[in-house]
């Protein structure tokens, strides 16, 4: 008996074509949730920019870095907060860093914040039917003093006095909202950006880790501190405690 016959075929198959056709790829799905978050903070002050952010990286339940680096230096006087997928970040990043770079070397000058913003909102533009999740907070000093642009993957462009980003935003605007104004004292600046990102890391499941506190002043970005969230969540509260209780003696003495 023939093996055509065993295998229920009347004739022998056609040889396959040379070179192979590629083979389909499909779109398997993960295993997983990939919903991550974040928090970061920015804001302008008489001073300079307050930048700070959490350093919790994620992956749906995954903490897959708890100290990485979320806020990111492009030259001496300006530097950019990352929120959304970590490669899709660091790649826009790296690519705006080259771009800054070829224009100095082209005009001479470094360009304004402004400019760095609309620049990166160009390049991301043309990419925004594609997969990329990208928001950044550019903060910089340039010559119109102290500056502050919000850039998102689909090109918007957005320049403001406060902004945060990520899935602990709305907790920090809620601390921020109510403090802030442009003349805050330089140590009051510091902790008003602690208490934001320790409170939407405490309130936030996908925001934790360190606090990373920088300022952008007018001779350049500087590292101020990096802190345990949960140890200045505790300070904080020891803070506002105490400061209850004075308020009620004061009260209690009228």
């Amino acid at each position: 008996m023939a093996l055509q016959d065993v295998l229920g075929t009347n004739r022998l198959s056609q040889p396959p074509c040379w070179p192979l056709p590629p083979p389909s790829r499909m779109m398997v799905p993960p295993p997983f949730s990939l919903s991550h978050g974040t928090t970061t903070l920015a804001f302008r002050c008489s001073h300079g920019v307050v930048v700070a952010a959490d350093t919790r990286s994620s992956c749906g339940g995954l903490i897959c870095d708890p100290a990485s680096r979320k806020v990111i230096t492009l030259h001496q006087h300006l530097i950019a907060t990352t929120s959304g997928t970590s490669a899709d970040c660091a790649a826009w990043i790296r690519i705006l860093r080259c771009s800054l770079r070829l224009r100095q070397l082209h005009e001479g000058q470094q360009p304004s914040v402004a400019g760095a913003a609309k620049l990166l909102a160009q390049l991301l533009h043309g990419c925004h039917s594609k997969d990329i999740c990208v928001a950044t907070l550019l903060c910089g000093w340039d010559r119109t003093g102290p500056s502050l642009h919000y850039v998102y993957s689909d090109g918007t462009h957005l320049s403001g006095d406060v902004f945060s980003v990520g899935s602990g935003s709305p907790y920090a605007y809620a601390i921020v909202d109510g403090a802030y104004h442009y003349d805050l004292p330089v140590a009051e600046a510091f902790a008003l950006a602690r208490q934001a990102v320790a409170h939407a890391a405490r309130r936030d499941a996908y925001s934790g880790g360190n606090v990373d506190l920088y300022h952008v002043r007018q001779s350049g970005w500087i590292c101020v501190s990096r802190e345990d969230v949960g140890r200045v969540y505790q300070v904080w509260g020891e803070t506002a405690e105490k400061e209850g209780d004075g308020e009620e003696e004061q009260s209690g003495k009228e």
